[in-house]
């Protein structure tokens, strides 16, 4: 229970209240003591009632004055535990499907393990030949600020003796630049093991393992955006990776539908108030679309496309930076003049094909969902929040639409080799059949059309040719003449084709 619903629940002896105004991010400044925090303000009312969400759109300091003028917008409607209006994003869980792959970075716990450019060579080491130990390494503001590679040492796997023998130059380092400042560490751990990272994120690194590339976003930024990082990079606290080299699933990421998702799943952090990224609430509960395999081409085309774009000018200008970019992409979605150094990064980082990319690919990822690329915000947010109850219901079903199936799923189910086929961009999931001499259980007719276009997609890639009457067989509470006017709207819309012959039964495949 999130900290506003304990209250919620909690405020009225075990009875729930209703939150009758919100402002859910309101300036708070303190000129006396140079304070500058966000803060939220709430109103309760007893029962259960529509209230008012005022949301700031715009605040200006005043001279003299602690408090800065601020101008609301309010809604009226039922205000949820995170303080808005419509969808009610805490009230989804994490999938199975994503389970695993999401992790933040090693925490050091001690600058001295940081080496700069001259250090390597009085360490005894060949800095064109560097030892398993060190690392490139990269934080949040290298990402975002297109800074080299930094080098770390990362003594990982190795016990004291071990590390003294093996590389003696590094060990004295780390001995005399981190060890007199861990030995002054409250936990023990940190203590005891100085020579190690506080936090040496062992999950992450064997998920890392077998990949050249992997997803990395900014833990704390005012766009959210994600690229790859090379697999031998080694990624800082404040980068959230995502263990996975796929460009598919870069570009849903990037998309729309996810950072609309972000902003409402994640939290938000300092002056600027910038949205984080929340691995927990907001990566593992994200349903991803259930793509075909030309919709799968395409998304991991633009998210390639959309990658090489930002590398290629940032290698031509090397102080570009990401979030300079979307800046200025911010200003032409929105209209507003560009200034004079606006108009440079435009120029340096092609910011109108960086636009036209992404157009495409939230074109692209809305046509995967099923869905039009009109949606407001609150219509994306309902409309993730309902597939992300559907997909917990298909997994308590056994039907897991895994991301990376050879890594969460070695045991190799046929729901994992079914979407294995899927990451190849050559299927589309589908539920693992019974075993032999079992009778596979009935999953549910899902809910709603899109769900149901899927389901129907689904049925056809796994069993190659299908008529209306294997519907029932498969699905509860779905009828065969129902079946049969969904094929044909799948037909109608190029998805699949009929292959009746001669006077037999209607039946369809997938269009190749």
């Amino acid at each position: 229970m999130d900290p506003y619903r304990s209250i919620l629940y909690a405020a009225k002896r075990g009875s729930w209240v209703s939150l009758a105004f919100a402002i859910p991010d309101h300036p708070w400044v303190d000129v006396a003591d140079g304070a500058a925090v966000r803060v939220a303000l709430t109103v309760l009312a007893a029962g259960s009632a529509l209230g008012r969400l005022a949301e700031v759109v715009d605040e200006q300091s005043i001279v003299g004055d602690d408090a800065p003028a601020v101008k609301f917008y309010e809604r009226p409607g039922k205000i949820n535990s995170n303080l808005a209006v419509g969808a009610d994003s805490t009230q989804v869980g994490g999938l199975s499907a994503n389970h695993g792959l999401a992790f933040m970075g090693v925490i050091p716990v001690g600058l001295g393990f940081r080496l700069d450019g001259g250090a390597v060579s009085s360490l005894g080491l060949n800095p064109r030949e560097l030892p398993p130990i060190i690392r490139r390494y990269k934080n949040g503001r290298d990402v975002a600020e297109n800074q080299p590679d930094r080098l770390i040492i990362d003594f990982f796997g190795l016990d004291e003796e071990e590390a003294r023998r093996k590389f003696p130059g590094a060990y004295q380092h780390v001995l005399l630049r981190v060890k007199p400042e861990r030995d002054d560490c409250r936990r023990q751990n940190h203590r005891e093991k100085w020579w190690i990272f506080g936090e040496t994120r062992p999950a992450m690194r064997r998920a890392l393992a077998d990949l050249k590339r992997y997803i990395v976003t900014v833990e704390t930024s005012k766009h959210r955006y994600f690229v790859f990082l090379s697999g031998d990079v080694l990624p800082d606290q404040k980068l959230r990776v995502i263990a996975h080299s796929d460009a598919w699933v870069l570009g849903v990421l990037s998309g729309r539908a996810h950072t609309t998702w972000a902003h409402a799943t994640g939290s938000w952090m300092g002056v600027g108030n910038d949205p984080v990224y929340n691995n927990t609430s907001t990566f593992l509960p994200f349903p991803f679309p259930a793509v075909s395999g030309s919709q799968m081409f395409q998304i991991r085309a633009l998210g390639e496309a959309l990658d090489a774009h930002r590398k290629r000018q940032q290698a031509q200008h090397p102080k570009l930076t990401i979030t300079g970019m979307y800046n200025v992409l911010e200003k032409l979605r929105s209209g507003e003049p560009l200034t004079e150094k606006d108009r440079v990064i435009h120029e340096q980082g092609l910011v109108s094909v960086l636009k036209q990319i992404h157009d495409d690919l939230d074109a692209a990822v809305f046509d995967a969902y099923g869905w039009p690329s009109t949606l407001t915000d609150e219509e994306i947010l309902e409309r993730l929040v309902a597939l992300n109850h559907e997909r917990a219901a298909e997994e308590k079903q056994g039907l897991v639409r895994w991301l990376r199936p050879e890594f969460q799923n070695p045991q190799g189910t046929k729901a994992a080799t079914q979407v294995s086929l899927v990451e190849a961009g050559l299927e589309t999931a589908v539920p693992a059949k019974a075993a032999k001499g079992k009778k596979a259980a009935k999953l549910a007719w899902p809910k709603g059309l899109p769900a149901r276009v899927v389901a129907a997609r689904d049925l056809l890639a796994e069993i190659g040719e299908a008529s209306a009457d294997d519907f029932p067989r498969r699905f509860k509470d779905v009828k065969a003449e129902q079946a049969e006017k969904l094929l044909e709207s799948l037909a109608a819309v190029g998805v699949a084709i009929e292959t009746t012959a001669g006077s037999g039964a209607r039946s369809w495949r997938l269009v190749r």
